[in-house]
């Protein structure tokens, strides 16, 4: 199983997640806009989708895919000490 640490270390699924913070796409808009070739992205969406950081859904005859905000919770959980211990720093700064 592909987990969500697996995944985001790739920087062209990086950017793919940067493009869909903007909203729902389809993948001809996702190609278009990430550099990357139509088989390159789908790649990429696929271990996306696998780690459970996107969906997809068939539109006609697109596919659109969105961020699956719940796949973020691990990575949230293991921030959080990072973003707390960052936070104590700027304070005791201030």
């Amino acid at each position: 199983m592909t987990t969500p640490f697996d995944v985001i270390g790739d920087p062209a699924r990086r950017r793919l997640l940067d493009l869909l913070l903007a909203g729902p796409a389809p993948v001809n808009d996702l190609v278009a806009t990430s550099g990357l070739s139509q088989p390159g992205t789908s790649h990429h969406l696929r271990a996306l989708r696998e780690a459970g950081l996107v969906t997809s859904r068939a539109v006609g005859q697109q596919r659109i895919y969105e961020l699956r905000l719940e796949g973020f919770a691990e990575l949230a959980r293991w921030l959080s000490p990072y973003v707390v211990a960052r936070q104590r720093t700027l304070d005791a700064l201030g």
